[in-house]
């Protein structure tokens, strides 16, 4: 959140807590918590602006705490990347061995791309896309819907999504043999019973 921030100030002195809080997505009370935090450790300098507005300007050791977040961003993400191809490619190359050729993801953000890039290396059949919450009617260029049914027979599902991914597993087990439904081991899914959610016939 930090680093979003220090990006939103050097991006425009003149950015409002208000439209701070819109791009970050969080609430006004907790942008002007951010701004005052930076501001105390020095990061941004915080100047009367006409209007009875304020300007918000990165300081030098702001500008080296942005960098460093950045550097850390991206290494953070370049970890993750290699590490979610590495068990996708593990859990596509079971579906493989087992005969499953019609696969579909469950979630159509990062993830799925990186599942994509490594269903390529395998003799299957990415068949399309399951996330409720996206309004595109395609992605990776492949169908994007919100129901499993509409995208006809299917062999295993692979969870995809980072958001809420045990919601997505709970939700699949209600139309799916669990043993189909494929999640690698980072998301941390639990595969035990949920008493809530009781498994359709």
């Amino acid at each position: 959140m930090t680093l979003g921030v220090l990006n939103a100030v050097d991006e425009n002195s003149a950015v409002t807590q208000r439209s701070l809080a819109r791009e970050l997505g969080i609430a006004l009370g907790l942008a002007n918590a951010y701004l005052k935090r930076c501001a105390k450790k020095g990061l941004i300098k915080i100047a009367q602006a006409p209007a009875n507005r304020y300007a918000y300007y990165l300081t030098p050791q702001g500008f080296a705490e942005k960098s460093q977040l950045t550097a850390r961003y991206l290494s953070q993400s370049f970890n993750l990347f290699r590490f979610a191809r590495a068990q996708y490619d593990e859990l596509l190359a079971a579906c493989g061995t087992r005969g499953w050729r019609r696969i579909a993801f469950a979630g159509a953000g990062d993830l799925a791309e990186i599942a994509h890039l490594c269903a390529g290396r395998h003799d299957l059949k990415v068949i399309g896309l399951l996330d409720a919450t996206v309004a595109d009617d395609a992605r990776l260029g492949l169908p994007v819907v919100n129901r499993l049914k509409d995208l006809g027979p299917v062999d295993a599902v692979v969870v995809t999504d980072m958001t809420d991914p045990q919601a997505v597993f709970a939700a699949l087990v209600q139309v799916l043999p669990r043993e189909r439904i494929l999640a690698p081991d980072f998301l941390k899914i639990s595969r035990a019973k949920s008493r809530l959610t009781p498994e359709a016939t």
